[in-house]
């Protein structure tokens, strides 16, 4: 099968995962169940149809209303599913050896790879649950955040198949543990822990220290502090741009959640950390 077909099924993939992940924002500490129920518009609570419900292009054909009460959909769904597929597609395609992962399977094709791949998505699908969540009601979901935090510290481990035969005593090993990276999570907690305790919960929230232990988890010292300033450089540009397009809305006291951008400067930081690193020092 021809590569860009990988591309465009990985990527149909992450915008239905996308999909999924909308429904748990939306449904999060609401009462509804997150995985039954049939999804609704949230104006007239008329149940949509599987058409309704097709990834990216139903709000295209749609034009951005419901079918019945003609109320305008959030963008928020198009804009996750895309950015979900997106993201999915560079894990799908990130070079063998970056961010301390090995793959992709063009590079190294092995079951290992596959692992790695499916973590990696496994990880931002909640990091995209946290982003979006917090983003829309200013507080990390506890759940989700510690779920995240689990997810990470397996990474600290280096694995590896004892047996790369699956019909003979095959069985994934720990061959080593990365204690720098166990530091590099602590580090970072304590850095947004000590603004948070600092400012009473003025200038950050827990939450987001807690959001810094995987961060640093996941990615180690140099790109976890990488993903951080670039948290904060980000994070001011959007701040300035706000107060400018909006200055009846926002100020220079107006609180902004900080989630959203530890996550994208994670995301930067995975891809293109090495490159980013490099050219800083």
């Amino acid at each position: 099968m021809h590569l860009n077909y990988y591309y465009f099924f990985v990527f149909i993939f992450g915008a239905v995962i996308g999909s999924f992940l909308n429904v748990v924002v939306l449904r999060l500490n609401t009462g509804q169940s997150i995985v039954f129920g049939q999804s609704k518009c949230f104006s007239c609570a008329k149940k949509l149809k599987w058409y309704e419900l097709v990834p990216m292009a139903s709000f295209v054909l749609l034009r951005g209303k419901c079918a019945a009460c003609k109320t305008k959909i959030s963008w928020q769904y198009p804009i996750v599913e895309t950015l979900t597929g997106l993201i999915f597609l560079q894990i799908f395609n990130l070079p063998a050896g970056e961010a301390g992962f090995q793959f992709s399977i063009f590079n190294q094709s092995s079951i290992i790879n596959y692992l790695n791949i499916i973590y990696l998505w496994i990880v931002f699908s909640f990091l995209i649950i946290i982003a979006v969540y917090d983003y829309r009601h200013q507080i990390i979901p506890n759940l989700f955040v510690w779920i995240f935090n689990g997810l990470a510290f397996l990474n600290l481990f280096v694995w590896e198949f004892n047996n790369l035969d699956l019909f003979r005593n095959s069985g994934l090993e720990i061959r080593n543990f990365n204690y720098s990276g166990l530091i590099a999570g602590f580090i970072l907690f304590a850095f947004f822990a000590l603004l948070w305790g600092i400012s009473r919960g003025k200038w950050m929230g827990f939450g987001d220290a807690k959001l810094a232990l995987g961060i640093g988890w996941l990615l180690g010292m140099a790109k976890g502090a990488a993903a951080i300033t670039l948290a904060f450089w980000i994070g001011a540009i959007a701040g300035v741009l706000l107060i400018y397009l909006n200055k009846n809305k926002y100020g220079l006291k107006s609180s902004i959640a900080f989630g959203p951008f530890m996550i994208l400067g994670t995301i930067i930081s995975l891809f293109w950390g090495e490159r980013i690193i490099s050219f800083l020092f």
